[in-house]
């Protein structure tokens, strides 16, 4: 269900009538749908001696359990979610638009609107030099071997005379802002003054509207929000010259896939593609060999794509190597 006119509909806003209870007032009137019915008359017999009238109970409790959300500060349940990511502009670009809704919010202004988010994009993003994408899960924080991984790995890119690009928010996106603006903190005034403000953001943040707020994480140099996830994408894909996977979800994997179709289709240039982490990755590769490779739904040189390291030294070296013909910075490591 649509939000009626003039109401609020920001992460924050939702977030807000969470805290304020009044966001179940929501729930109840836009997702009924997923709730058990009201029972009727004299209740029925359980099918299977009741045993599957306790699993549609489990599932029903488990559907309006409270818990803490992946990535934030917000505790609700998964029907509530629901509730909220129903608020978003890219729900309400990908499903069905209602006829009586006003012009403001038809597909014919949405598309007005993407334009902005484009241009607006493209005119900040234009004046950073060469970067790497780093893409990693926002659950693992500090107490997760792999955020001092990203940390270091970024650092590492940044000495090498690369911008860092990561989706701002916290977890390993946060560690490998973090490496890239304690290593930009650490380079001369003078390489400073040779460039202004945009053009020598070290530090990038692309961040997303989400059903409750993903925060900019704070070790940004320049900060970008989105409300839709595509013109996200493709300011990743066109301003970077390589992809660092670090270990993450399904988020992870979709920039992981996307990131290789682009590659092995030749729509970007033969940018690297990364994945830190062996123990992580393995059996996700032992399942691209075994399966994928062996069904014929990839080729062999496909294989080739894909560069596997635990060594952050190793994983740039690839990274400069690589792409000593495409986008690079200078062998001085300026840009």
């Amino acid at each position: 269900m649509r939000p009626e006119r003039g109401e609020t509909r920001t992460p924050r806003d939702l977030a807000l009538r969470l805290e304020r209870g009044t966001i179940e007032t929501s729930m109840n009137l836009q997702d009924t749908s997923s709730k058990p019915p009201a029972s009727t008359g004299a209740p029925k017999e359980p099918a299977n001696n009741g045993a599957n009238s306790s699993d549609n109970a489990d599932n029903a409790s488990s559907e309006y359990q409270q818990r803490l959300v992946p990535g934030t500060d917000v505790v609700a349940s998964p029907a509530q979610e629901k509730v909220a990511a129903r608020q978003t502009d890219d729900y309400a670009l990908l499903n069905p638009c209602d006829d009586d809704l006003p012009f403001t919010q038809s597909d014919t202004w949405r598309v007005l609107r993407i334009q902005s988010e484009f241009v607006y994009s493209f005119e900040r993003m234009s004046r950073v030099g060469p970067a790497i994408a780093v893409f990693g899960s926002a659950r693992l924080d500090e107490s997760s071997p792999y955020y001092n991984l990203t940390q270091t790995t970024s650092a590492a890119l940044v000495r090498e005379g690369w911008a860092v690009i990561t989706g701002g928010g916290p977890g390993l996106m946060e560690a490998a802002n973090k490496g890239a603006h304690q290593s930009e903190a650490q380079r001369s005034h003078s390489e400073i003054e040779q460039a202004d403000k945009a053009s020598s953001a070290r530090s990038i943040g692309l961040n997303i509207e989400l059903p409750f707020e993903q925060h900019s994480n704070p070790h940004l140099d320049l900060s970008l929000n989105f409300h839709y996830f595509f013109c996200r994408k493709m300011n990743f894909v066109k301003y970077a010259s390589g992809f660092v996977i670090m270990p993450g979800g399904f988020g992870t994997m979709d920039e992981l896939f996307e990131a290789l179709t682009l590659v092995q289709t030749h729509k970007i240039q033969d940018f690297p593609v990364v994945l830190m982490g062996i123990e992580y990755w393995k059996g996700l590769l032992d399942w691209i060999q075994t399966t994928m490779l062996t069904s014929g739904t990839i080729s062999p040189i496909d294989m080739d794509l894909i560069y596997l390291t635990d060594d952050p030294e190793d994983a740039v070296r690839h990274i400069f190597n690589h792409t000593r013909d495409l986008r690079h910075p200078t062998e001085n490591g300026q840009i």
